[in-house]
């Protein structure tokens, strides 16, 4: 099928960028500029979902803007990998947008122009990395992101948020500075080109195989947007920031950012019978393992439950990567699909984690009890949030872990499918006993009366525990998607 020729993958970038640049100039205009935002999301959502029948009926939406160097364009494609990611972002971005206005509200946070204009532009870039075409335009997008939200994490403009920010850029682009550009340069010297082939854009060239190794794993680690341990520690440190912007760094944009880069190198850049060859898939599979039961443990260890979050997402994150290096294609399809069951249960459970802040002021898993009384729908969200993370039916948590096990046995090896078992009861240790503690234990003496639901940030985090309850029963969409990209 020829590649449709259009101009809705720019319009698609170009919606959050303008976005942004409308945020900033309605500066003094607060009731207007608060309004920019999810008019977007919804304009660049219709757009994305435009371009899903031509890429579910096999074909990819190209743009061609210029070439950099011979081999090097600076162009867009729109194929089934990048409409998961895409298809996730800007619908999350809805209902993010919503949330956003009532938690900086709430709290009468400052800086709410620059806050909302870096927001929308992360949104752009994730749209950019998604409808990228080859290394070097998804390489440009991936910078972008880091240095947009580089902001936001820094927003209270205080000493933690300090050493956070600083451990975040350091990582962030520490990573992409050494390993990645080292990986884009043996890349660009081995195949003459950083295109994404099917197939694997090195599959047919005659470099060493320890070259190719080496290549493989300055990926790996250079996108440590994927978090995959030891690149992992930014993530806890981002913490700092506003819980709007902990919901886009750990559910949306980021790290999804991250792992899409992971699973482009896999899919389209080494390609499965090169990583199969190599035996890149099972060394990975190993060490993602080992990232996923740690960052468990760590999860479990933890009463902020922000922390406890984004070591769930370090964790969360692998599943992912592991579903691709296993190479059998059930795991793929499954590791894709948890892109979006993961998506729209962590996004949930954040949203959740800053309801309980703006209402309450508690951040401590210890000091909630009895909370649910007070806020039953955020805690009833939380609860099915959580039973997604589990892989409980019917959430989008259980079909991807599903084909997660079902993979594992496909591919033979019974280490990965004890892997998965084991996560899952983890998952359950540390997820819930805060449901428990807040509906069934009783509230500390003294409680503030005044704790109640709020109705800008309760409605998308409702809706967004709807969306992981619909994925699990209607997943077709994100199936026939991640059945073509491994097809």
């Amino acid at each position: 099928m020829d590649p449709v020729t259009s101009i809705r993958p720019l319009l698609a970038i170009a919606i959050p960028g303008l976005a942004a640049l409308a945020i900033l100039l309605l500066n003094n205009r607060e009731k207007l500029r608060d309004t920019v935002s999810p008019i977007a999301a919804v304009a660049m959502f219709t757009i994305v979902a435009s371009m899903a029948p031509t890429v579910l009926s096999g074909g990819t939406i190209d743009l061609r803007l210029f070439e950099i160097l011979p081999g090097i364009d600076f162009a867009f494609r729109v194929d089934a990998l990048g409409m998961v990611f895409a298809t996730v972002s800007s619908l999350l971005w809805i209902a993010a947008a919503i949330y956003s206005i009532g938690y900086m509200r709430h709290l009468k946070e400052h800086a709410q122009t620059r806050f909302f204009a870096c927001f929308a532009s992360s949104l752009a870039a994730a749209a950019g990395g998604a409808f990228a075409a080859n290394l070097f335009t998804l390489v440009i997008f991936y910078e972008v992101l880091s240095l947009v939200t580089y902001p936001l994490v820094y927003h209270h403009e205080d000493e933690a948020a300090w050493t956070g920010s600083r451990k975040y850029l350091v990582y962030l682009m520490g990573a992409s500075k050494s390993a990645l550009l080292a990986a884009l340069a043996l890349t660009y010297s081995i195949a003459g080109s950083l295109d994404f082939v099917a197939g694997g854009l090195l599959a047919g060239g005659n470099a060493t195989a320890a070259l190719l190794t080496v290549v493989y794993f300055c990926y790996l680690f250079g996108f440590a947007k994927a978090a995959v341990m030891p690149m992992h520690a930014w993530l806890p440190a981002a913490m700092v920031a506003p819980t709007p912007v902990s919901a886009l760094l750990h559910a949306v944009a980021v790290v999804k950012m991250g792992v899409f880069c992971v699973l482009r190198v896999v899919f389209h850049v080494f390609g499965t019978g090169l990583m199969g060859s190599l035996h890149l898939g099972i060394a990975t599979a190993y060490l993602v393992s080992f990232t996923i039961l740690m960052a468990s443990v760590y999860a479990l260890t933890r009463d902020d439950l922000k922390a406890r979050l984004a070591y769930s997402t370090v964790s969360q994150l692998s599943y992912i990567v592991l579903g691709a290096v296993l190479l059998s294609p059930v795991a793929m399809v499954g590791g894709i699909i948890h892109i979006a069951a993961h998506a729209f249960s962590k996004i949930t459970l954040f949203f959740c984690a800053g309801s309980i802040y703006c209402a309450s002021g508690k951040r401590n898993i210890s000091d909630m009890a009895g909370i649910g009384r007070r806020l039953p729908w955020t805690m009833g969200a939380f609860f099915v949030g959580s039973l997604s993370m589990i892989g409980v039916p019917p959430t989008a948590g259980f079909v991807s872990k599903w084909y997660l096990t079902l993979g594992s046995m496909q591919a033979g090896d019974v280490a990965f499918l004890i892997v998965l078992l084991v996560s899952s009861v983890l998952n359950a240790a540390y997820f819930l006993p805060v449901t428990y503690l807040a509906f069934f234990r009783t509230e500390a003496e003294g409680s503030p009366e005044t704790v109640r639901e709020i109705p800008m940030m309760t409605i998308p985090l409702v809706a967004t525990a709807i969306l992981s309850v619909s994925m699990g029963v209607f997943p077709n969409y994100f199936l026939a998607l991640a059945e073509g990209v491994v097809r």
